[in-house]
């Protein structure tokens, strides 16, 4: 770890290429994640701190040093007082970029009190945004009905459960909030981002008998899944979005984090005193340069940047029209 107490400034990181049976090449075809060259990339962590799985800075005089070093020296300077209050040394969101080339497994993931009972960690409550969809891209996520515990454990036991799941059809720009309890799964051919909790436990429900690399059937979580449902909360539901040009529209709202959206055609004064957190700021389409003091940096289509809770402001030139994803601690 190599840091000095230096001024912050809003920082890049290397994106960690994730593997996955159902992964595919857009990924690295598209945005830029291109080193080193791999097949089946289903994920890219663009921002995370999470254990074996912490991204270093690629920009700047902190390039080198992890997300994670960071928090723990600049604490509330980089994530807000609030938050580091609230989280201390862990850096609370995960960012990815998801590609479904085939389908994903049918799951759930825990809440923070089932997270910490079976694993000591926390739940995983997440949004989804889609950057790009192919033509009959849909995603799975609820029931279309009330469905019982009962029923639900009836239905696993005789394979009948996707009569009950509710799916979407999907387009670019569609917004869609999971929180955990809820059955959800990303159908083949989305390409999506995703903001969630740092958490990655996932329960499989059912995975189509695939077998991974070894050729083993991948395995199942059933009881743990059946503890994990919210059998109340069953009704997913697409965000519908109101666009306001060269407005911040806001799209999801939640105990873990808050995301919005902006729509930007010119030069725009980026107010982030009434935040007190850090923001990860996203271009999920065009490009823009972000301005501070004598300093600049780009920022293209499925790139992200932390921007530092100590920073009050910055400049953003946005090259053509652009959409920006804002997400903060609320």
């Amino acid at each position: 770890m190599n840091i000095e107490l230096n001024k912050l400034y809003p920082l890049k990181f290397k994106p960690i290429l994730k593997q996955k049976l159902w992964g595919g090449d857009k990924i690295q075809n598209i945005y830029r994640h291109d080193e080193p060259k791999m097949e089946t990339v289903g994920e890219s962590w663009d921002v995370s701190a999470m254990e074996e799985d912490d991204c270093e800075v690629i920009n700047g005089w902190l390039e080198g040093n992890t997300l994670a070093d960071l928090t723990e020296v600049y604490m509330g300077d980089l994530v807000g007082d609030r938050v580091y209050e609230q989280y201390g040394a862990e850096f609370p969101l995960l960012l990815k970029i998801i590609d479904s080339n085939r389908d994903l497994s049918i799951q759930v993931h825990p809440n923070d009190e089932l997270a910490d009972e079976e694993h000591g960690l926390r739940g995983k409550t997440e949004m989804w945004y889609v950057l790009d969809a192919e033509r009959d891209a849909y995603i799975t996520l609820g029931f279309n009905r009330y469905v019982s515990k009962a029923e639900y454990i009836e239905r696993v036991a005789t394979s009948n459960l996707e009569e009950v799941l509710q799916k979407y059809p999907v387009k670019k720009g569609d917004v869609y909030f999971i929180p955990a309890g809820m059955v959800h799964s990303i159908g083949k051919g989305c390409l999506i981002m995703e903001v969630q909790q740092a958490s990655d436990i996932t329960y499989r429900i059912y995975d189509y008998n695939r077998k991974d690399a070894d050729g083993n059937l991948r395995e199942l979580h059933t009881e743990l899944a059946q503890k994990a449902i919210d059998y109340e909360n069953w009704q997913g539901r697409k965000i519908t979005l109101q666009p306001a040009q060269n407005g911040i529209v806001n799209l999801v709202e939640c105990p873990y984090f808050q995301v919005n959206e902006m729509q930007i055609d010119k030069p725009k004064e980026y107010d982030l005193a009434p935040i007190n957190s850090f923001v990860l700021l996203s271009c999920v389409e065009g490009h823009v340069t972000l301005k501070w003091d004598d300093d600049y940096i780009t920022l293209v289509e499925g790139e992200t940047v932390l921007i530092p809770a100590e920073m009050n402001s910055l400049y953003i030139v946005p090259t053509v029209n652009t959409k920006l994803l804002e997400t903060y601690i609320g």
